[in-house]
């Protein structure tokens, strides 16, 4: 569906606000082309042919007239990974990430990470952007020795944080048991050892917070989640309860305008306060800062 930029970040907004949304129906928006910024389409994805219950969805995210839906029969195919394959390699601040058939930068704090089915390759601006902040908050002088990486698909920031702070315990988690494997591969991939103790990451499967492990392993004094807005703000009282007074929250996945207003007003009343924002693109990168307790 072919819109204005405007139009279909208002459809995505109206999407976050929807809590009965089928899940199987999954959707996105990008620009058209990069010499187009202001041209975007919002795409869905079903894993069966959508009837008239999903169509009427997709129209209802919209104000006033609907657009013309177009529906594509796709081939059986991990899109995901075919979309990022031949993928050219990122530099966000002191990171340098690529896939396998790029080389190696050995001036940079370099990642190799393949094509796979979870989020977090570094080419979206909001996980380069997060590890550009990442660098920033190094060179400000936080100091993390428990770090979680919420949603972590690859596992790409979670090990961006251990390299940055080495003797750091971490926590990866998502709500894909598919980011299992990803994660190990990944791991063994770049070095980077998986366990429970100090300098080392531990992968859990949970929605959320909710895992026993999670809350024992806590508080942090970094936490990072590269979501969406959506859940951000759900989460907001979670993140709250699990970041130590005075650690570090560092936010992404959401659009700059409505929805960070919408997740900055949550993490306000969840006791947070903005240190640094970047923007990239259309996204905001949020870090925040638990206050102290007096």
């Amino acid at each position: 569906m072919h819109e204005r930029k405007q139009q279909v970040q208002a459809a995505l907004l109206a999407h976050d606000r929807i809590d009965d949304w089928d899940g199987e129906l999954v959707i996105a928006g990008r620009e058209v082309a990069e010499d187009r910024p202001d041209d975007w389409v919002l795409e869905g994805w079903y894993p069966n042919k959508p009837g008239k219950a999903q169509k009427t969805a997709l129209a209802a995210l919209f104000q006033g007239k609907a657009p013309k839906i177009t529906i594509e029969e796709l081939p059986t195919e991990d899109w995901v990974t075919l979309s990022q394959q031949g993928t050219p390699p990122i530099r966000a601040g002191r990171f340098h990430v690529h896939t396998p058939d790029h080389p190696a930068d050995p001036d940079t704090i370099d990642f190799v990470i393949p094509a796979s089915q979870a989020f977090g390759t570094g080419q979206h601006r909001t996980t380069s952007g997060c590890l550009e902040m990442l660098g920033a908050m190094k060179a400000r002088g936080v100091l993390a020795r428990n770090v979680a990486d919420i949603g972590t698909g690859t596992g790409l920031l979670g090990f961006a944080a251990l390299a940055l702070w080495p003797r750091a315990k971490v926590t990866l988690t998502d709500i894909d048991p598919v980011c299992v494997p990803v994660v190990e591969d990944n791991a063994a991939l770049n070095g980077v050892p998986l366990g429970p103790k100090p300098g080392e990451a531990v992968m859990v499967v949970a929605e959320g917070m909710d895992d026993p492990l999670i809350t024992v392993r806590g508080p942090y004094d970094l936490l990072i989640a590269n979501i969406l807005a959506g859940p951000l703000v759900e989460l907001a009282p979670d993140f709250g309860k699990a970041v130590m007074p005075g650690g570090s929250l560092l936010l992404a996945g959401l659009l700059a305008g409505e929805q960070e207003a919408a997740v900055r007003r949550a993490m306000r009343l969840a006791g947070f306060r903005l240190g640094a924002r970047l923007q990239r693109g259309d996204w905001a990168i949020l870090w925040l800062r638990r206050r102290r307790m007096r």
